[in-house]
């Protein structure tokens, strides 16, 4: 499907990720570990001073990324179970479509199953629809029709101020390149993306690519016509000892969102600024940069910024593209973040499969999972 395909005809056109929903333990505190260690800067907040009684959100924003972090006020409630099971993660991959009550019946016809029937939401800065549906594990999509709400981010949530001169704002992170699911079985959501949204399949990775001595996955990426969505989804392939993928699995109690990837301009000032607010990332092997500079050759940045930066590079067709992985974001060896800057690559750094595999295999190895 080509960006010509999405016409208005389209039965489930798809205009950009409205925001991602983590259910933590404490949003506060989490709110302040975005901030200091990320930078995204609270605008909107929802709890008990609005009238909410149950639970509590931060809405922390950077360039067009929006983490809401929402945590239970009281015992026994399904964001605590959700805990509970899973730790701190993504229960909402939010997306942007033009007509929510549409885009809802549709999935529902192509098979989807839902968790919120259409609803509007409306204040004084105009109306929200926002339906839901189910996807892998017990994530959801909300598909939130914002048309021209101009509200800090949706109806029943209050404005925070937002200090123009705090220290702690911006790192360059402008956007959400994509998304990664883990499941047991990848194909049945592929073909659910397939089928229920009209996604298209872009690439395949099967154990013979992500491999190393011990462990293997496979993975195939789904996308919206005009590539402003991009999922991948992986499953473990059989292989000498526990991947990956299945360390998640286990921790996380089942299927769920394994990383976000958030897009920079300027990868080597976005990395240098996290490294500087005490944000670590997955080491590399060592001749990892002699071997790239004759895989790669010639390239905008500096070589010895990224070697410095533990940044990697890889290429296609199209140009190259640059890349990092954070550590993990809690204990549970579950949920982390690339740093992405793309120079004309549409691909997800296939070059850097083993280098990545192999960094996280030191980590599993030292926390004995491997």
């Amino acid at each position: 499907m080509t960006d010509a395909d999405h016409t208005p005809s389209d039965p489930f056109p798809v205009e950009g990720m409205h925001h991602l929903e983590f259910w933590v333990s404490n949003a506060k505190q989490a709110a302040f570990f975005y901030e200091r260690a990320y930078g995204f800067v609270p605008v909107a907040y929802q709890g008990l001073t609005t009238g909410v009684r149950d639970r509590s959100s931060y809405v922390m924003q950077q360039g067009n990324v929006r983490f809401v972090l929402t945590s239970p006020l009281q015992a026994g409630h399904e964001i605590g179970a959700h805990i509970e099971r899973h730790g701190d993660g993504v229960r909402d991959l939010a997306i942007m479509v033009p007509d929510a009550r549409a885009a809802y019946e549709h999935a529902l016809s192509k098979g989807a199953t839902s968790f919120q029937e259409p609803e509007t939401f409306s204040d004084e800065n105009g109306a929200v629809t926002i339906a839901a549906i189910r996807t892998y594990g017990d994530t959801i999509h909300s598909l939130v029709e914002r048309g021209s709400y101009a509200g800090a981010f949706l109806p029943g949530f209050e404005a925070l101020p937002i200090a123009p001169d705090t220290d702690f704002a911006g790192v360059g992170i402008k956007d959400i390149d994509h998304c990664v699911g883990n499941t047991a079985d990848m194909n049945p959501w592929v073909k659910f993306y397939g089928d229920v949204m009209g996604f298209t399949e872009l690439n395949q990775f099967t154990d013979e690519d992500i491999n190393t001595e011990y462990s293997a996955l496979m993975s195939k990426v789904v996308s919206s016509g005009d590539g402003k969505v991009k999922f991948p989804i992986n499953e473990p392939a059989e292989a000498a000892r526990k991947s990956q993928i299945e360390e998640y699995l286990d921790y996380y109690g089942g299927p769920g969102v394994q990383h976000i990837a958030l897009e920079t301009d300027d990868i080597i000032a976005t990395v240098q600024a996290l490294k500087d607010r005490g944000v670590p990332f997955l080491g590399r092997p060592g001749t990892y940069y002699e071997e790239a500079v004759k895989r790669i050759g010639p390239i905008d940045e500096n070589w010895e910024d990224l070697q410095r930066l533990g940044i990697l590079v890889d290429k296609d067709e199209e140009g190259y593209l640059l890349q990092i992985f954070t550590g993990n974001v809690q204990d549970r060896p579950t949920v982390f973040f690339e740093i992405i800057q793309r120079k004309g690559a549409k691909g997800f750094g296939d070059g850097n499969f083993k280098a990545l595999f192999e960094a996280i295999e030191a980590e599993q190895a030292l926390r004995g999972n491997l």
